[in-house]
């Protein structure tokens, strides 16, 4: 393999130029102060953490993981989300705090991606954690606030689908019963983990099943909509599980609409999120601009016990980097900063009226120029106060000053 060149970086990975920095940052602080208004507290956690623990606990799959050993030849994993990370800490470091608990997070994240697929191998995440309440008003809860967040974030025009792995377990337990079916359950929920509906029906047809069990099972795929999908997903299945499933989506639907947002939300029951992490319900978020989720989270009431603190949870995490690539987002409103230029003749008098101007919360860029470079501009400013006109000035990166000062010995006049 040929050595990379000096300004090559690893696929996967990207560079920030200062507009995107700042556009994400503005993306970050309005929703963390959004989430913080609903009584959440932020969290930073370790960028890297045992495999042995907060890895084997993730919901990323072991090849996706980015392993290192440290200098005592211990495997060490580069953070693959920030749930598992919170439970450790909700598990250890507050373990004495009462529950439930509101945490939230901004942060990067990594996993290993296939190079082909495009894909980010480091990418950034903001979302929250509800833990030690399993009710459906706790999962209306978060559902909301990923709604209010996806605003703050400046998503306008999004949908955000509800559904429940309770549901499909149950319907498949009822229709493909029995402790030798495992693997054909589980190749159903991967289609469908994959929203391949076309090899679902095709798996479907090769089963030997009968046409009442696979219409059955086909019924799940028109279980898409309103309100109206619990009633008939209640109808559908007869497995207790099931059956319990949807009444839990109709009392978070119902406080969806106290809430007065559930115009906003559909209940997609082949959604189900992964199937090995989720326990009960699931959601994702597509914005309209893009054909892919901008948020998704739901409820992981098992994942708490592994750090010996069983405690229901709930939560999400809105995908910030396809916000802030693929989203309009918010719109900044920044103050252009002042070019102050001095010569060595005034330089304490320039740096006094920049700190001036920065304790006022003005952004402030100083230029040192020479002789030469203070005759040349007095030329300019002479000629721009003939002409009554003054063209922009415009810096690195783009940069465009809002005013321009300059601080240097000119025949008697004044700084201007």
């Amino acid at each position: 393999m040929p050595k990379p060149k000096g300004f090559e970086k690893p696929a996967g990975v990207r560079d920030y130029l200062p507009h995107a920095a700042e556009k994400l940052r503005a993306i970050e602080r309005s929703v963390l102060d959004c989430m913080g208004a609903w009584g959440y507290r932020q969290i930073i956690t370790p960028t890297m953490e045992y495999y042995e623990t907060v890895g084997v606990a993730s919901s990323t799959s072991d090849q996706k993981l980015f392993k290192l050993l440290n200098n005592r030849g211990t495997t060490m994993v580069l953070r693959s989300d920030i749930t598992a990370p919170i439970a450790r800490v909700v598990a250890s470091l507050l373990k004495e705090e009462p529950l439930p608990l509101r945490l939230s997070y901004h942060a990067n994240v990594f996993r290993a991606m296939e190079e082909e697929a495009g894909r980010e191998a480091e990418f950034f995440q903001t979302g929250v954690e509800l833990v030690g309440d399993d009710s459906p008003e706790a999962d209306a809860e978060v559902v909301a606030l990923a709604i209010e967040s996806l605003k703050a974030a400046g998503v306008q025009s999004f949908k955000i689908a509800l559904g429940h792995v309770g549901f499909l377990n149950g319907l498949l337990e009822e229709a493909i019963p029995g402790e030798g079916q495992e693997d054909i359950r589980a190749g159903l929920k991967e289609v469908l983990l994959q929203r391949d509906f076309v090899g679902y029906r095709e798996m479907l047809t090769g089963l030997a099943l009968s046409e009442l069990q696979k219409e059955e099972l086909e019924g799940i795929l028109r279980l898409r909509g309103g309100k109206e999908i619990c009633s008939q997903a209640i109808e559908l299945s007869g497995n207790p599980e099931a059956k319990h499933a949807a009444e839990h989506l109709c009392a978070v639907w119902d406080a969806l609409e106290d809430y007065g947002v559930a115009e906003q939300v559909m209940i997609d029951l082949t959604m189900i999120g992964d199937f090995s992490y989720y326990t009960g319900m699931t959601f994702e978020g597509y914005a309209a601009e893009l054909g892919f989720p901008v948020c998704s989270g739901g409820r992981y009431d098992n994942l708490l016990q592994q750090f010996g603190r069983p405690a229901p949870a709930t939560g999400f995490a809105l995908k910030t980097s396809r916000i802030l690539d693929g989203v309009n987002g918010i719109k900044q409103e920044r103050v252009l900063p002042v070019l102050l230029q001095y010569d060595q003749s005034r330089r304490k008098e320039a740096f006094a009226e920049a700190a001036r101007l920065r304790s006022q919360g003005q952004s402030v860029i100083l230029r040192h120029m020479d002789d030469e470079a203070a005759a040349r501009n007095e030329e300019k400013t002479q000629v721009g106060s003939e002409s009554g006109k003054s063209a922009p000035v415009v810096g690195p990166l783009g940069t465009t000053y809002g005013e321009v000062l300059t601080f240097a010995e000119r025949k008697g006049a004044d700084p201007s």
